[in-house]
């Protein structure tokens, strides 16, 4: 959707960051890049007794705080500045959420639709044969993402165990809960995104009852956030996802109000949207531009260009996707009063819910959904409020804020550790 290199928006991101709080100039050097990247070409035997090779990524920022956390990305699009990038972001959202860790993140460059599930599988074992050196519980903690799915996890889990001859069940998150993994990780970004929205309604006093909403992507994120969403009462007028058929973007618009358990039906069912009853469809521009309250964008990356921004009508975007707004087009929103919630905020259910897996593999004992769930809550809304009032206590962005509370926990970190020998002093 950009040529704009995620990994320079990154960067961007951090040195704004680091200047508004007047950190000594080490404090960026030490974050404007992965303390280690892997690299790796991984052969796979095709079904058709071919080998094709792929190439395959892990990224770790910052382990100042904690081990790495991120998820694993199989996707035609990955490549090294993108998960370099991911890996960035996932060190200050795990921070604003005062998680344990440090960032991290992996990816294959592949288009998953044209491989076999056997295909699949080897290509899973054959990541974790290349990485495995560099994960581990206490080192760093693999989950899915965008491609990638429980049973990936299962299977990465158990190559993982097969090559150290052991079992240790908190490598990777997101696994199968009999697989010992957490009841409700499955739905907790698009849970977590959820509270995102009815924590800003409490803060500007908006009716959820008459708000109405888009919905960009209706992927494992975007479909639990639509789920969410719609059980507060908001009518969802737009969506957008990608239509198998054409392999090109679709996009619906329905006044009337959109269901999203018969729309996700629906897309399953037809492999588009296109055809939904009620609905017109209409392009990926003139879905960001629709009139609403609450605009969801929960795909992939830079879908929310300067162009784009300049005719968004929404009052709110919660990011649900990494990094889909430029920094461009966040300058535009920003002179136009929109509120954005960050991705590292408000897409941190996921790793939030991870982080209770990990929790519960190490410590043996399992807990109820309702357990999971109040937790996520609790943690989810602790961590909107502080953003929300740093961001009006300074008079910055949601983005602004959250980084700068994420930096000022990693550098307080990177400190005490002896990595710098300059105390950050904050204002």
């Amino acid at each position: 959707m950009s040529d704009f290199n995620a990994f320079q928006m990154a960067q961007r991101q951090i040195k704004e960051c680091c200047d508004k709080l007047e950190l000594p100039a080490q404090y960026y050097e030490l974050l404007k890049q992965p303390m280690r990247v892997v690299s790796a070409a991984i052969p796979v035997r095709m079904d058709d007794g071919s080998i094709t090779v792929f190439e395959g990524y892990r990224s770790q920022h910052n382990l100042a705080c904690g081990p790495g956390k991120g998820g694993i990305r199989f996707h035609h699009d990955v490549n090294l500045n993108e998960v370099r990038a991911l890996s960035m972001w996932m060190t200050f959202k795990c921070s604003v959420l005062g998680l344990p860790y440090g960032g991290a993140k992996g990816g294959v460059c592949v288009d998953v639709s044209k491989l076999s599930r056997d295909e699949l599988e080897r290509l899973s074992r054959g990541y974790v044969r290349a990485i495995h050196p560099f994960v581990g519980d206490h080192l760093d903690i693999p989950a899915p993402d965008v491609g990638t799915n429980g049973q990936v996890m299962a299977w990465m889990g158990d190559e993982f165990d097969t090559i150290i001859n052991g079992v240790h069940p908190g490598t990777f998150t997101g696994k199968p809960v009999n697989l010992n993994g957490s009841l409700g990780r499955t739905e907790a970004t698009g849970g977590g995104i959820t509270v995102a929205v009815r924590e800003w309604a409490k803060k500007v006093g908006k009716d959820l009852s008459t708000a109405t909403a888009v919905v960009q992507g209706l992927g494992n994120v975007g479909s639990y956030t639509a789920y969410g969403v719609f059980a507060l009462g908001v009518k969802i007028i737009g969506m957008g996802d990608y239509d198998m058929n054409e392999r090109a973007p679709i996009s619906i618009h329905c006044p009337e109000g959109i269901d999203p358990y018969q729309a996700r039906a629906y897309l399953t069912e037809h492999k588009t949207l296109k055809g939904f009853p009620g609905s017109t469809v209409i392009t990926t521009d003139e879905l960001f531009a629709l009139q609403c309250d609450i605009l969801l964008p929960c795909a992939l990356e830079n879908v929310i260009t300067a162009e784009r921004a300049k005719n968004v009508k929404a009052a709110v975007i919660v990011e649900g996707a990494n990094g889909p707004t430029v920094p461009d087009a966040d300058v535009i929103l920003a002179e136009k009063g929109i509120v954005v919630v960050p991705d590292i905020l408000a897409n941190a259910g996921g790793v939030t819910v991870s982080y209770f897996e990990w929790v519960q593999n190490l410590g043996g004992y399992y807990w109820t959904m309702d357990e999971v769930n109040e937790k996520m809550d609790a943690k989810m809304s602790q961590a909107f409020t502080e953003v929300w009032d740093l961001s009006k206590s300074y008079g910055v962005t949601m983005r602004m804020a959250a980084y700068m509370l994420a930096i000022k926990r990693v550098s307080q970190a990177m400190y005490l550790k002896g990595w710098t020998n300059e105390e950050p002093k904050f204002k």
